[in-house]
């Protein structure tokens, strides 16, 4: 941290390279890995540039939570989220990216009013969500799944493998995150649809469909859920495969129940 912060500073005192708003979102997320929101936050506010979008992304990612690598210590900051949130949706009001994000956040937090009003907005403004998809590639054939997708010639095997696995990751310790689940439904549907997302069933039949300690890798058009991510962990120690998935962020590369990303994406 220190010596990162050493180097921004010497791009203007040593260097005379004006700092872009790239640059700050470079620090913004590098404070925020290190738990340091109001620091961060502040940066923002007293930028020698406007502050762009990314900026802000930067800052809401953050304060999503912190993870100190292997102790899991996890800390959130749910008012800056909220604050800030709102930042990216008037800087981008077209994106759905900050209705969602925002939408999660209320969801997470029991507020049901904030996150309809918010999507009644998106709807109004003609903001449509991307549709959640991942591939993966098995005998040079690319194989896409959507959200409990039925149409994939192999969904009985794939569902009897992921109700296999499932029991064994139980038995393990894992337990299903439904609380960014936005559905108006029942606990019990709340887990259904947790089951069955697109990543999940693109593992399920990459293991089925390959031998062995055979590598996974899969592709996702959207940022990969809590959920699915904890999960993917687990299936690592489980099944002795390392699985590298793409989402729209960044590669996470799984492996005996750890990720590359440390948990902070």
């Amino acid at each position: 941290m220190d010596e990162g912060i050493c180097y921004f500073d010497s791009m203007g005192s040593v260097y005379k390279i004006s700092a872009r708003a790239e640059r700050y979102t470079c620090m913004v997320d590098l404070l925020g890995r290190a738990g340091r929101l109001h620091e961060a936050e502040d940066m923002i506010n007293t930028m020698s540039c406007t502050p762009n979008v990314d900026v802000w992304k930067a800052l809401l990612g953050a304060c999503r939570f912190r993870v100190m690598w292997r102790f899991m210590v996890i800390h959130g900051n749910v008012e800056m989220r909220e604050r800030v949130a709102m930042r990216v949706l008037e800087l981008d009001p077209g994106n759905a990216t900050g209705y969602v994000l925002l939408s999660n956040i209320n969801a997470a937090a029991g507020k049901q009013d904030p996150t309809a009003n918010l999507q009644q907005q998106r709807r109004e403004r003609g903001v449509k969500k991307l549709s959640t998809c991942t591939w993966i590639e098995v005998n040079n054939k690319v194989h896409s799944f959507v959200v409990d997708d039925q149409d994939h010639p192999q969904m009985i095997e794939i569902h009897s493998e992921l109700n296999r696995l499932t029991r064994q990751m139980k038995e393990a310790g894992y337990v299903p995150d439904t609380k960014f689940m936005l559905h108006d439904v029942d606990e019990e549907e709340k887990l259904f649809h947790l089951c069955h997302h697109s990543e999940k069933l693109a593992i399920a039949f990459g293991l089925i469909s390959t031998p062995p300690g055979i590598p996974l890798r899969i592709f996702k058009n959207l940022r990969v859920c809590g959920d699915c991510h904890t999960w993917t962990k687990f299936i690592t120690k489980i099944v002795k495969r390392s699985i590298v998935m793409r989402d729209v962020n960044r590669f996470h590369h799984f492996e005996d129940s750890l990720c590359t990303c440390r948990d902070y994406w």
